[in-house]
């Protein structure tokens, strides 16, 4: 049963084709037996369909592409040929094939987008002799995840499956699909910002989340995704602790100590699946002296519980989103939520940078615990494509929203989720000191101050300049709105002394009247509004202040717009004042544009 590397090498040169033939299933097929073969046919006969949509139209596949279609239609028929509301537990076939066909098609999206540069193909445009490198890493990708699919079917199928065999066939793979994509595409890292390694391992992740979805039991198997992986036994509607396991997760705070965060599921009788992540701030420390002086708490997450107020309020007559199943995200590291594993090693202190690490382990724990109980409910269980979320932060955590946005459409593929970044609007004082300057030094330097930032940004945005928020705002534009709450939601006070002095601005005007053309800039971007309060006086966050979230900009409550950009996610529009600022700060210049 098992195969030998070999099988790797043979399904490159079949995918290099026109696909792979699954065959047709027939009604004889046990339901168990015909699932994963049909969900693997179709991930790698829509993988390869987008990939040729780049090589022979050099753009990314239609909404209409013709053989997307086809094999989504091809799992449609074989899983309401071969099963029955009996075979198919908790959920109707419907329901079994909603979710097979969005893992097909999203896992499918989600592999291409790493490659080519978002679903909006931006590397593949833009780098035209990168091509042939993109186009052969694909193939090997595509190929592992189809070989490793199949091996775990024939593995699930027979009387005994010896998952420790397996084990070793896949590592072998695994490792094989690393030399092939090196050897294919030594540039790689230049273009996406990962390695071989790092890119295999993203796929090999996928594979893990497609078995989950395949299979209602992955026993012996160890999979890394799906409800085997996280404790559903939380409460609901109060807030529990979750502390992750480093060797599991990866996870770390500054100190050492592990990471922590805050997940509270929705009350009874409310729906799970509409969800408010919330990344806490608290500055940033990038050199010895700085990092030595700063709280020894800055730098830890067991004592951190969550906010209650504004946005964060559990009062229904305060926050819209008061039922919703709330996240709280300590900020531990002092790196913006975008460190990498990389540790800053002083003389006197030790910073290890692991806040991009800790959100995604976060986030996915999170998915696995509302996989479990979503599935127990019924329904439809656990379906990606209709979580809500909104996903933020406030200061530091405004940072990471940003820069850790496309992780959550993207990779996770929760696409209807909105990012609300408070208070930290990435903006470059254009000195020496700066943020893109910055960027610079800590996405891509070594140690002590680089944080192994690179290969958690866009692959489509990864440069040191990316770090500058305009810019990512720019470059995350053309992949926006591919539903209607995939957008950004810029929320700042017009003076903000905080956001003066950690974007290395010289005054508070010259701070102001950035972010006033910065607003000009970047407002008719696809996806992109803005809520900016006019209070005369520094205010630093917004929306967890339960002043300005119950008070309004431009006639219009802070609370009523988030409310109405998930609810009614088309017609949001920016709200956005003149305020008194020119009258009241000297130096203030009005909106170069008309308000």
């Amino acid at each position: 049963m098992l195969r030998s590397t070999s099988l790797l090498t043979f399904l490159v040169a079949s995918l290099s084709g026109c696909g792979t033939d699954g065959g047709d299933a027939t009604p004889a097929q046990a339901c168990e037996q015909a699932v994963p073969e049909a969900t693997r046919v179709c991930t790698t006969e829509v993988s390869t369909a987008i990939r040729s949509c780049y090589t022979e139209t050099n753009a990314p596949c239609a909404a209409d592409d013709a053989a997307t279609a086809s094999a989504l239609s091809a799992l449609e028929q074989t899983v309401q040929a071969s099963c029955t509301d009996e075979d198919t537990g908790a959920l109707t076939v419907n329901a079994l094939l909603g979710r097979l066909q969005t893992s097909c098609k999203s896992e499918s999206v989600s592999l291409a987008s790493r490659t080519f540069g978002g679903p909006q193909g931006a590397v593949w445009a833009g780098s035209p002799s990168g091509r042939s490198c993109l186009e052969q890493a694909h193939t090997r990708a595509t190929a592992l995840v189809d070989a490793s699919l199949l091996g775990r079917r024939e593995c699930l199928a027979a009387e005994t499956c010896n998952a420790v065999a397996l084990a070793d066939e896949e590592e072998a793979m695994t490792t094989a699909a690393v030399a092939d994509v090196e050897g294919a595409c030594p540039g790689l890292s230049d273009l996406i910002a990962l390695d071989p390694s790092k890119y295999v391992a993203h796929a090999v992740h996928q594979i893990d989340c497609i078995t989950a979805t395949t299979y209602a039991d992955t026993a012996p198997l160890d999979v890394s995704c799906g409800p085997t992986n996280a404790d559903p036994n939380l409460p609901r509607g109060e807030y529990a602790q979750v502390i992750l396991d480093e060797e599991t997760y990866g996870t770390r705070c500054g100190d050492g100590s592990p990471f922590a965060f805050q997940i509270r599921l929705a009350p009874e009788g409310e729906p799970l699946d509409r969800i408010l992540i919330a990344m806490e701030g608290g500055g940033v420390c990038v050199f010895e002296n700085d990092c030595a002086n700063r709280p020894a708490d800055l730098f830890e997450a067991l004592s951190d519980g969550a906010p209650e107020s504004g946005i964060m309020s559990n009062d229904p007559a305060v926050s819209p989103f008061a039922n919703w199943t709330k996240v709280f995200l300590p900020y531990c590291n002092q790196d913006v939520f975008i460190g990498g594993g990389a540790t800053s090693e002083f003389d006197s202190i030790t910073v290890h940078r692991f806040g991009a690490i800790n959100v995604r382990a976060a986030v996915r724990y999170t998915r696995d615990v509302l996989w479990a109980l979503l599935d127990e409910e019924g329904g439809d269980g656990y379906r990606p494509d209709q979580i809500v979320a909104m996903f933020g932060g406030f200061s530091a955590g405004a940072f990471g929203t940003i820069y850790n946005y496309h992780w959550m459409i993207d990779d996770l593929q929760w696409p209807r989720t909105t990012g609300f970044p408070d208070a930290g609007l990435a903006l470059d004082s254009g000195g020496p000191v700066s943020v893109r300057t910055l960027g610079n030094l800590l996405i891509a330097g070594g140690p002590p101050l680089g944080w192994a930032s690179l290969e958690y940004l866009p692959p489509y945005c990864f440069a040191g300049d990316c770090a500058v928020g305009p810019e990512l705002l720019e470059a995350t534009a053309p992949r926006l709105k591919a539903v209607p709450e995939q957008q950004l939601l810029i929320l700042s006070n017009q003076n903000d002394s905080t956001q003066v002095g950690t974007t290395f601005f010289e005054s508070t005007p010259a701070w102001i009247n950035a972010m006033r053309q910065s607003y000009c800039d970047t407002r008719d971007l696809s996806g992109v509004n803005y809520y900016l309060t006019t209070v005369s006086e520094s205010v630093h966050v917004i929306s967890p202040n339960p002043a300005l979230y119950s008070g309004s900009v431009a006639g219009t409550v802070m609370s009523d717009w988030l409310a109405a950009a998930i609810s009614d996610p088309d017609e949001v529009q920016s709200k956005v004042e003149e305020g008194s600022l020119v009258a009241d700060i000297e130096g203030v210049e009005a909106f170069p544009c008309e308000l």
